[in-house]
């Protein structure tokens, strides 16, 4: 039974993570499909229409007669669409409203109208990890796009008199407000129709983003604040949509925010890069705290950890330990120094010290110098961590009930774990999609998890110690274990599984995630081998621990088991102080030897080494035969 369901359930578990490293590793082609061309058709309506009409009046013919020529155009291509039906509705209003010489406040809704429809037709949008810096891309453009557009993006190069139409004016901002970044990365990947704008073909992927960017950056340069990402809102949507559009979108963005974005766009790119984000956080906190704001640097400083740099200790750590160790240091020295006032010189030199540290990392791993045994390393070490002491958990409890007799009793232990396998994906994709969970929330949710397993086992232990007499168990079996394991407890053991295995997926999927936004496409194989090396591992574990564990006798197997949940109670005590903490929900007293061993839950903290210590405590009176909670026979 067990084989046939480890093969099933390890399949599930292969299958369930190369299907994400799959969506986050393919590349969709450079060529633009026809709804690329569509959106960049109806945004280009948008923006210009106001500059062919006017109070229903024609004032450029020429604009106009484009106008007309591109809203046909847009009803021909939407009629070939699959799926289409809603586009060619739109195309034909919009069409319509640019026949009847409808004003501009009429024409934009509808082409945004059609553009958010084909967006959800749309392939996902293929972004660079990074853009260039800003001198190398002024460089781009002023060799590339000056000519036309201007030294400055004013439309008035010194070819732009002879061009009809005239070049784009980058600093016009109302019309920038209408254009999305990837409307105008597809102008410079694929030129316009009709217009002098042709394809910059010879310039790579990273370089078109990066004259996109900054040609869609020239109107908002008078905005040079850091901004925050609005909760929910992707680097995706961003590019996708233009100002306005976003503005509607998105209740609590303003005009400032949106401004901000578009001039520096760092913010945007943090979200994908871990240690970029812990970078943002740690300087936002800075600027917080010095402005006397003490809970809010506080609480960013608390994020530029959990949302930034514990998504990339996986790799660093395989890749430099000591700089990792190094980095963690100098993050809680921060943290602790942002609850403190008067302490802006420490915080200010201990900043550039972290963003130092935080640079190194980020260039060992960069693309280009993670090497694949890196990656490899860091992928097995991601799962053995977060998957051993799950797998004892499930272990504990199966083996318990195969020995008591309960064979039937263990599909409630598989389907605990099963359906955290599921749950835990399904709370990723909600916190990808649907809302905002902060890396605080996430480390909430693993303390009280591993702090609700902790208290179950070590009471477990304590009841399997008692029955450890061969004697005893026999009577304890006639009369109490078909009566106590009703439907009810066998929930609780689901339960129970189920705590164990969710507290890990999530966090699980978010390293796996963050370890593929720092490799090549070319090596999601490394990872996955990684992975699958490590769901081998653990599947032999598995195996030899059922096998051998269910051939002892009674008492060596219940005392055997014992030991395994008194030791699994102490290691996830360990970790649930840790994890609180790291939430902000539990101090830190630092002890005075710096040392740490995470497999087995022990932090250089006193709150923790207390807890972990009065397990110790107790674990060692249960086992020498002093009962802590008095003689009364438990259930």
């Amino acid at each position: 039974m067990f084989k046939l369901d480890l093969r099933k359930t390890s399949g599930l578990i292969i299958s369930l993570i190369m299907f994400f490293s799959f969506i986050y590793t393919a590349h969709a082609n450079d060529a633009q499909s026809d709804t690329r061309q569509l959106m960049q058709m109806a945004e280009y309506i948008g923006a210009d229409y106001s500059a062919a009409v006017a109070n229903g009046e024609v004032i450029n013919e020429a604009e106009y007669s484009e106008m007309t020529e591109f809203s046909a155009l847009a009803v021909e291509k939407t009629r070939q669409l699959e799926n289409g039906q809603d586009a060619v509705e739109a195309a034909l209003k919009l069409q319509k409203a640019v026949a009847d010489k409808q004003n501009p406040d009429v024409i934009h809704p509808i082409t945004v109208e059609l553009r958010n429809i084909l967006i959800k037709l749309s392939p996902a949008v293929s972004l660079p990890s990074e853009l260039l810096p800003l001198q190398q891309v002024q460089a781009l453009y002023q060799q590339n796009c000056s000519a036309c557009h201007g030294a400055k993006g004013q439309g008035n190069g010194e070819l732009a008199a002879t061009l009809d139409p005239t070049p784009t004016d980058f600093t016009d901002k109302e019309r920038a407000m209408n254009r999305s970044l990837i409307g105008l990365y597809d102008a410079i990947t694929n030129g316009i129709d009709g217009t002098a704008m042709v394809a910059l073909s010879h310039l790579n992927e990273k370089q078109r983003w990066s004259l996109a960017f900054y040609a869609g950056s020239i109107a908002f340069q008078d905005n040079k604040g850091l901004a925050t990402v609005p909760a929910g809102m992707s680097i995706q949507d961003f590019v996708s949509n233009s100002p306005n559009t976003l503005l509607n979108k998105y209740p609590t963005l303003d005009n400032q925010t949106v401004a901000e974005l578009r001039s520096n766009p760092q913010p945007l790119f943090a979200s994908n890069d871990p240690l970029a984000m812990a970078k943002q956080q740690l300087n936002a906190s800075h600027k917080s705290y010095m402005a006397g704001e003490y809970k809010t640097a506080q609480g960013l400083a608390v994020s530029a950890y959990l949302d930034g740099f514990e998504l990339a200790e996986n790799a660093l750590d395989a890749y430099d330990p000591k700089l990792r160790k190094d980095i963690e240091k100098s993050m809680m020295a921060f943290r602790q120094l942002t609850s403190q006032s008067e302490k802006q010189d420490e915080l200010t030199s201990l900043l550039e010290q972290t963003n130092q540290q935080l640079s190194q990392a980020q260039e060992m791993l960069s693309a280009d110098t993670l090497s694949d045994s890196t990656l490899f390393t860091a992928s097995l070490v991601i799962l053995l961590r977060e998957g051993l002491e799950a797998m004892l958990v499930v272990l504990a409890l199966v083996t318990v009930l195969v020995k008591t007799e309960r064979r039937d009793a263990v599909k409630y232990v598989h389907a605990g774990w099963i359906f955290a396998l599921f749950a835990g994906v399904a709370t990723w994709w909600a916190a990808q999609n649907l809302i905002s969970i902060s890396g605080a929330s996430r480390e909430i949710m693993e303390g009280v998890g591993a702090l609700m397993a902790a208290v179950i086992l070590f009471y477990v232990g304590f009841w399997m110690h008692s029955k450890t007499n061969a004697a005893a168990w026999q009577a304890y079996i006639n009369q109490h274990i078909h009566r106590h394991l009703s439907t009810g407890t066998l929930w609780g053991l689901a339960g129970l599984s189920f705590i164990a295995v969710y507290r890990e997926v999530f966090e699980t999927v978010l390293f796996y995630q963050a370890l593929m936004t720092q490799s090549a496409a070319s090596q999601s194989m490394s990872i996955a081998t990684g992975f699958i090396t490590a769901t081998v591992i653990l599947a032999a574990l598995f195996w030899v621990i059922i096998k051998y564990s269910l051939r002892l006798p009674i008492r060596k197997f219940f005392t055997f088991s014992t030991y395994l949940m008194l030791a699994l109670s102490f290691v996830l005590i360990g970790k649930a102080v840790a994890a609180l903490q790291e939430a902000d929900l539990i101090s830190i007293s630092s002890f005075p030897i710096d040392f740490t061993l995470s497999w087995i839950g022990v932090y250089s903290t006193w709150e923790g080494l207390a807890a972990q210590l009065a397990i110790l405590i107790l674990s060692v009176l249960i086992l020498i035969g002093i009962r802590p909670f008095g003689n009364r026979e438990t259930a």
